[in-house]
């Protein structure tokens, strides 16, 4: 009989009528390998990488502030490292070492954050916050229409006041993250304001790595899966008025998902109703559907129909999508990549054995764009020809810890209603 039991970071394996303990590891760490591409750099900032909802207005900020080479893939890159040890000889400090084509010099700095004072919140009356008025709708699913029970309809004045409807933040995808700095005795992050702080468009991860730290066992790993390529994009509209959005397959690409949001403006440019789209074939409202993914995690979502097929290169934006957003729409694709994993020392061939892993590495990838359609000039191209336009969104929460915040759905709806409802309102 074998039963596997999983709590925190520590597990106990039961084999036949021996025992085998594995004691959790001292340290752990995460890189997360990104390729961006479109005007909103895959809107980064809705939640996935850690860094929570930033809302309609955040996103229509960023669509607008624009910056950067707009035809060339991006590349970004964030590291994690978590120790259950204290650091020895003064302040902690870390460094991971990288192979020459990283283009990083030879190493970058793992900062720990300094925590400070926490000032007293400023009262709801002095916030500079207007409550939402409008509604906001969700369809999901590729087709060429809505089906019937589309959309599901949400006030927002009632969720401003407090009435969430229930099982409005649903979500079977979980945020996949064993790294943080709340469950750390020390941790260490990059970027983070000290030396270069991004990695080139012609970076390579291929290679030796080492992170070697005062807090953490020395760390030595070799990495062969590279960025990922960029994601290119077409549409066009069909006479029912639904949108065909086609992107290239990526070779290493282990699942697809796409979403929009959108919205209807009203007299005085105030928005008014709101609409998400997705497209899974039940109902999602995102969660970690914006988190770097397992390639096991992405075939689950893939058989459950939540992810779209590697092997699937188009999906069909339903028109009453566009007939409820007719001003504004701002579509996301991701594609998942694949994990390299490290763990040291190796698990022993006995199962009985006490295994004390000292170190775990574990790096994930994946591919994102994003760009905008029915706003003059900025629709893409109605052919085969057109490619999105690349530009990287680089905010990084330097120097406080990442907010592990609800992604998707909750993310845009937390930041249109100002915090009330969940995410995180300060864009980290």
């Amino acid at each position: 009989m074998r039963l596997v039991l999983a709590a925190g970071s520590a597990s106990m394996v039961l084999v036949g009528l021996g025992m085998a303990q594995t004691a959790a590891p001292i340290a752990r760490y995460e890189m997360r390998a990104g390729t961006n591409t479109g005007m909103m750099g895959g809107m980064a900032g809705m939640g996935g990488g850690g860094q929570g909802g930033m809302g309609m207005g955040g996103a229509m900020s960023m669509a607008f502030g624009g910056g950067g080479n707009r035809n060339t893939p991006q590349h970004e890159l964030t590291l994690e490292l978590s120790s259950s040890r204290a650091p020895e000889g003064g302040a902690p400090k870390a460094d991971h070492f990288m192979p020459v084509g990283a283009k990083l010099g030879l190493s970058v700095p793992l900062k720990t954050p300094v925590k400070g004072p926490v000032g007293p919140e400023e009262p709801p009356e002095k916030r500079d916050f207007k409550r939402p008025k409008g509604r906001i709708l969700i369809f999901w699913g590729c087709g060429e229409h809505a089906p019937a029970g589309q959309p599901i309809v949400f006030d927002f004045s009632k969720m401003a006041a407090g009435q969430v409807p229930p099982g409005l933040w649903a979500s079977s995808v979980a945020m996949e993250r064993r790294v943080s700095f709340s469950s750390s005795k020390t941790y260490g992050s990059w970027p983070n304001g000290e030396g270069k702080t991004s990695v080139r468009t012609d970076s390579s991860l291929i290679g030796a790595h080492k992170v070697s730290g005062n807090y953490s066992p020395d760390m030595n790993f070799t990495l062969t899966k590279d960025f990922m390529g960029g994601l290119r994009t077409s549409t066009a509209t069909m006479p029912s008025g639904a949108t065909l959005l086609r992107w290239n397959l990526l070779t290493d690409a282990t699942g697809y998902h796409a979403s929009l949001i959108g919205g209807k403006m009203e007299r005085g440019g105030e928005m008014g109703d709101m609409v998400w789209w997705s497209s899974s074939a039940t109902r999602e409202s995102g969660g970690g559907l914006t988190d770097w993914l397992s390639p096991s995690t992405v075939a689950r979502l893939v058989a459950s129909r939540t992810v779209l097929a590697p092997t699937t290169s188009s999906c069909m934006v339903p028109a009453e999508v566009k007939a409820a957003a007719p001003q504004f729409q701002m579509v996301s694709l991701y594609a998942y990549g694949p994990e390299e994993s490290f763990v040291y020392p190796p698990r022993p061939a006995n199962p009985k054995t006490l295994w004390k892993p000292e170190w775990t590495a574990d790096i994930r990838h994946r591919s994102m764009t994003g760009f905008l359609l029915g706003m003059p000039g900025m629709d893409e191209a109605e052919d085969n020809n057109s490619r999105g336009r690349g530009d990287q969104r680089q905010q990084q929460c330097q120097q406080k810890p990442k907010k592990r915040g609800f992604g998707g759905l909750g993310g845009l709806i937390g930041g249109a209603l100002g915090g009330a409802a969940g995410g995180n309102g300060d864009g980290c």
